[in-house]
């Protein structure tokens, strides 16, 4: 009797079961016993634990059934319950009567799937309608009954109504309510992408002096003038154009061209006819001029980012030229060349990999060398000899010209202490460096020179520092200070390329300059020109009449030379003398020309 009951305790409630005439039936993925032959007792309990689970649901979930073709919703929770009574008005009103998701259901159990899939499912119209996210499980299959799937449904409406006005927010701009830069170029990726007969342009209109309105009046005063603006350019744009605001004063159009090319000339005089008239702030009349760019869609593949900036190459012109400009193709080419080309300057920079050759300058009355000019050059590893017009440049909006500037001073000066260590003493010779503009504006010229001439024991007196015009111009007041505390140091000072910039005379007569350089254009064929020769003579007798020495630059033949002499020009530079040299075969060059 104890061994039958142990044995009959330590049974299985499987073993139980089919000693009762039951079968183990495996549990289903839904969690509930499916069971071939089951008592309406346990039916009902079986009902009451799925009801748990779905009411557990914090999404609307249902249990579908396929009874002979028709769907039917054999259990559900209160969400879904309340999904149902929410549907949209002249809809059916079950949920599984939506055409769509009966489609779907209808194809899970006629395909007989055992896997979950999902889908979103849009129901109603596009403004009142909802948007959900429906998974469908199929559950355990039970003998003699019809299939079942969990049916749950994602209400994902209020998700992508706020991600569509957070999207509406950062495509528009919050003060004019424009489509903002990033959504201009979609559209015109849209109009690229689509392609067709109609031509389309890029247009991009710059308010000038708007930062004075600004500094002026205040921001305020600001945003009124741009939303004024983006009123009257409004008023220019036919059916199929857009306008945007793409920057701070800056506006984009997408233009459409029914008549080709010359459409945009006609959009681009409809802007400046609408903006030519004085805007009205307070006691105020401002007039806004503007600058227009134009790119062609078409002209170059291109995205529609890359159109923008396009346009933006062909504004950068005509904020200069005062034209309207269009974009060529080509232009983006180079600008990524000056991109690449900063790069390997700024490399080679640091890397020492730019080098001085030194051009001799000759005194004419003399016939001897007097000194040189220390000329940057660069040896670029693949692309080969680059023109230094062409990387100084690069090297002033790159922000390298300081760096570059001192190594230039330091380097110039170093190899004229050499010079001196190899003759034995201090040569008569000088040596001119140029100082950029911007080297001027950004650098404590007259502390670096300062150093470099104590670092090499070399008297302030054998420098020559050449700057242009335009350096004089920018900022006279820190130019004047400068080159005062240059004087202090004995340095001469020369004006380079004079005759080409703004020649003012007042400067000649308050700045401490010492040398006036005639530029090489006035200079080259003069003696075949008549009105070179009156320039290069009045150039000369102005600078005798204030006591500065003069240099001619571009001296090429002999007849050039001794006509120059004649004239009373002090010093001649160029390749009848010699084409600029190696650092040792400019002092072979210096010596021969003793003997």
């Amino acid at each position: 009797m104890r061994m039958a009951e142990a044995k009959r305790k330590s049974m299985t409630s499987a073993e139980q079961a089919t000693g009762a005439g039951l079968r183990p039936v495996p549990e289903p993925a839904f969690g509930i016993p499916a069971l071939d032959e089951i008592s309406p007792q346990l039916s009902h309990r079986i009902d009451l634990v799925r009801q748990s689970y779905l009411d557990a649901m914090p999404v609307a979930g249902a249990i579908v059934v396929d009874q002979d073709g028709v769907l039917a919703i054999e259990q559900s929770n209160t969400r879904f319950t309340t999904l149902n009574a929410m549907r949209p008005s002249g809809q059916p009103a079950p949920v599984i009567a939506a055409p769509q998701l009966a489609a779907a259901l209808r194809g899970f159990f006629d395909l007989g799937r055992s896997e979950a899939t999902q889908f979103e499912w849009h129901d109603g119209d596009s403004v009142s309608g909802r948007h959900f996210k429906v998974h469908v499980a199929p559950l355990e299959r039970i003998e003699n009954a019809p299939p079942r799937c969990l049916l749950t449904l994602v209400d994902r409406t209020t998700e992508l109504a706020n991600a569509r006005s957070l999207r509406a927010e950062l495509l528009h701009d919050s003060l004019t309510g424009l489509p903002n830069r990033s959504a201009f170029a979609e559209a015109v990726d849209e109009v690229v992408d689509a392609g067709g007969d109609v031509h389309h342009a890029v247009l991009l209109v710059d308010l000038s002096r708007f930062s004075r309105i600004n500094e002026s009046l205040g921001g305020v005063a600001g945003d009124e003038v741009i939303i004024t603006v983006a009123r009257r350019l409004i008023s220019t744009l036919r059916a199929g154009d857009l306008l945007a605001r793409v920057g701070g004063d800056e506006f984009g159009i997408l233009l459409r061209l029914a008549n080709g090319h010359d459409d945009a000339a006609a959009a681009a005089r409809r802007i400046q006819s609408v903006l030519s008239s004085p805007f009205r702030l307070s006691r105020f009349e401002i007039g806004l001029e503007c600058a227009i760019g134009c790119a062609m869609i078409g002209d170059e593949p291109a995205s529609g980012e890359e159109l923008v900036r396009n346009a933006q190459f062909a504004l950068k012109r005509a904020k200069s030229t005062g034209r309207v400009e269009v974009h060529h193709p080509g232009e983006a080419a180079g600008a990524r060349y000056k991109l690449d080309l900063e790069t390997e300057l700024r490399r080679a920079v640091e890397e020492g990999d730019l080098r001085l050759a030194y051009q001799p300058i000759v005194d004419l009355a003399a016939n001897r060398v007097a000194g040189f000019e220390a000329l940057s050059r660069w040896t670029h590893p693949v692309r080969g000899q680059i023109d230094p017009a062409e990387f100084i440049p690069v090297a002033e909006e790159a922000g390298l010209i300081v760096q570059l500037g001192r190594w230039a001073l330091n380097s110039a000066l170093a190899t004229m202490a050499e010079w001196d260590r190899l003759s034995g003493g201090p040569l008569p010779l000088s040596m001119s460096v140029n100082v950029s503009a911007i080297q001027l504006a950004r650098d404590d010229v007259p502390g670096v020179i300062a150093a470099a001439l104590a670092e090499h024991g070399i008297d302030g007196g054998r420098l020559v520092v050449e700057l242009t015009e335009s350096a004089i111009v920018q900022d006279p007041e820190r130019t004047t200070r400068a080159l005062q505390a240059l004087k202090g140091l004995n340095v001469r000072v020369a004006m380079d390329d004079f005759g080409t910039g703004y020649s003012s005379l007042s400067y000649l007569r308050k700045l401490p300059i010492d040398n006036l350089k005639i530029d090489r254009s006035f200079v080259s064929g003069m003696l075949q020109d008549r009105d070179k020769v009156a320039i290069v003579r009045a150039v000369l007798s102005l600078a005798d009449a204030l006591g500065k020495t003069t240099t001619a630059e571009g001296v090429e033949t002999i007849e050039l030379s001794q006509t120059l002499a004649a004239l009373g020009c002090s010093y001649g530079q160029g390749y009848f003398y010699s084409a600029p040299l190696e650092a040792d075969e400019a002092l072979a060059y210096w010596r021969t020309q003793l003997g």
